[in-house]
């Protein structure tokens, strides 16, 4: 087995780990340092039952500073397999930051960890969501010429991939593979589930192919995922290709293999296709479960037939399966799309009855419908009642008042002043909450700021995203380009546009299309013409909207100018 390299350590900790002693040790204080619990626990004497206790079974995490406690007091000391055993006891009781600390005074005492108590220590780290602290052990292992095992690179991939660092996991599994570690199928599964993650299709089906090449028979789950990951993505197609080679190849599919092709089939409005495999599932006595009946009440909500879905929940009763929040959650949003926000209330209430606990989601679906109905009144009273009762308002909450409030100001003159600034009162208490904003909510407030004439306003806002750690997406640009334009502020739109690239958000048809339109109103005509030429040489075409602009032009104009 070849030697790794520093390639796999990150640069911070290369130099010979000095970097892994400050990094816990600091990490174990910040989170509890649990010294002075140990020291109490030391003067508690050891009750019967806990003599002679094996140091891998505990009733609880104090059980085990007891002993951990005895363990360091002792002289010698107990080797790093006593230890290790204990700490594995720890982990499984999840007290991560516990080991994290235990870990620190070990070294403090001179315990020398081997790679088993590295590798508990490193998992730990990963737990915690701070892999780069995992990277640091590794880079300690090295430096004290213990050879990384399997167990230590799967963990750290594990890690990296919880976190979403998946481009990293796969470099580090190249790594591993090239260096003749022999991963094995957990691992295998943790990368195909962290590629489908991201909906990274082409290298997760890649994947799925080099786990055969490499001797590993993928199972139903790595199946299921795949095929998941294909039909979310509307890859549906593909995903029907591979489940008929799961069929080929003897492997059995379960509930969930049908239920991720029938929601795929159902977003996608392949109604038949979907009843097809429903009948199939039937037929090979696989039962329907409670995900099954919630994406058949879903589609059936979504396509405005919720007295059908109302029958499939009876059906659901009947054959002993309990709606949850999901099911009531379909049927609320159901009632809300046909404009019946009191049947949804109902919904809510009849669900409380039951004993099943309404969510945000629930809350968020009804105040939007409200808000789409112009009942601004009924949604104000709703969001008061859960902000005393609970479940407490989420971000989708607030964001569906910004919008709600602007599309109302739009609605006259009279009202525009009062609900922009209700808007943006609500935007700014948003701000100095413990809400994190994201992109969309700027967004939101942007446009609203664009459709009522406060350009300026939408400017400075546009400006202020860096400072706030976001960046302006396709959806951004197109507002602002499209507000600049209906401002009469044309030159700079074709500035803004022109600068997309340097936030590596290239414009699409919809760009060119916005910019092309603001052009030829503010009467730019030749910047129009040329702007269309390069949008048709990009492979883009116009809308119907640039058509007519254009006809117009022609119709009413010497044709010359086109030319």
């Amino acid at each position: 087995m070849g030697k790794l390299n520093a390639s796999l350590i990150l640069p911070s900790v290369v130099n010979g780990g000095r970097y892994f002693s400050n990094s816990y040790s600091h990490f174990s204080s910040s989170v509890n340092s649990f010294a002075p619990h140990i020291d109490a626990l030391n003067k508690k004497p050891m009750s019967v039952s806990e003599k002679g206790k094996r140091c891998d079974r505990f009733h609880s995490v104090g059980d085990a500073l007891i002993v951990f406690n005895k363990m360091i007091g002792k002289n010698p000391k107990p080797s790093i397999v006593e230890f290790t055993k204990l700490l594995a006891a720890i982990v499984r009781m999840k007290h991560y930051a516990t080991v994290v600390s235990m870990c620190s005074r070990m070294e403090l005492l001179g315990v020398s960890h081997d790679v088993y108590s590295f590798n508990i220590l490193i998992n730990c780290f990963c737990q915690l969501d701070r892999v780069d602290f995992g990277y640091s052990v590794l880079g300690k292992i090295m430096k004290l010429g213990v050879e990384p095992s399997v167990v230590t690179l799967s963990t750290l991939i594990n890690g990296l991939c919880k976190q979403s660092k998946i481009s990293q996991a796969v470099s580090l599994f190249g790594e591993m593979v090239g260096k003749g570690y022999l991963p094995d199928l957990i691992v295998y599964n943790t990368l195909l589930n962290g590629l489908c993650k991201i909906a990274d299709t082409d290298r997760a089906v890649k994947f799925l192919r080099m786990m055969e090449g490499r001797g590993f028979k993928p199972n139903i789950v790595a199946y299921d995922t795949v095929i998941d990951c294909l039909c979310k993505n509307g890859l549906l197609k593909e995903a029907l290709d591979l489940f008929s080679e799961l069929k080929v190849k003897g492997i059995k599919p379960n509930v969930i293999t049908y239920n991720c092709l029938i929601h795929g089939m159902c977003n996608s409005g392949q109604r038949n296709e979907a009843t097809r495999l429903l009948n199939e599932m039937v037929d090979k006595n696989i039962s329907l479960d409670i995900v099954t009946y919630n994406i058949l009440i879903n589609a059936h909500c979504k396509e405005g037939m919720v007295s059908n879905a109302e029958d499939i929940v009876d059906t659901m009763i009947k054959r002993g399966i309990e709606p949850d929040v999901f099911t009531y959650n379909a049927l609320i949003n159901g009632y809300c799309l046909q404009n019946k926000v009191d049947k949804a209330r109902r919904v809510v209430q009849s669900m409380m009855e039951k004993g099943c606990a309404p969510n945000i989601v629930s809350y968020n679906t009804i105040i939007n419908g409200y808000c789409k109905a112009k009942m601004l009144g009924e949604a104000v009273k709703l969001f008061h009642e859960i902000s005393r009762k609970g479940p407490i308002p989420n971000i989708v909450t607030y964001d569906t008042f910004m919008q709600c409030m602007f599309q109302l100001g739009g609605v006259s003159s009279a009202c525009e002043t009062g609900k922009c600034e209700e808007a943006l009162k609500l935007f700014q208490a948003m701000r100095n909450s413990k809400l994190e904003l994201g992109i969309v909510s700027y967004n939101i407030v942007i446009d609203g700021l664009c459709k009522v004439g406060r350009i300026e306003a939408a400017k400075e806002l546009f400006h202020e995203l860096p400072f706030n750690g976001l960046e302006p997406n396709v959806y951004t640009y197109t507002i602002m380009i499209n507000g600049l334009s209906k401002g009469r502020l044309p030159d700079e739109a074709h500035q803004l546009f022109r600068s997309m690239g340097d936030d590596d958000c290239l414009p699409n048809s919809r760009h060119y299309n916005v910019m092309i339109q603001g052009f030829l109103r503010n009467g730019y005509t030749l910047e129009a013409t040329q702007l269309l030429a390069e949008m048709v040489g990009k492979g883009f075409s116009a809308d119907i909207c640039t058509v007519t602009l254009f006809v117009n032009l022609i119709l009413g104009s010497d044709k010359s100018i086109l030319l």
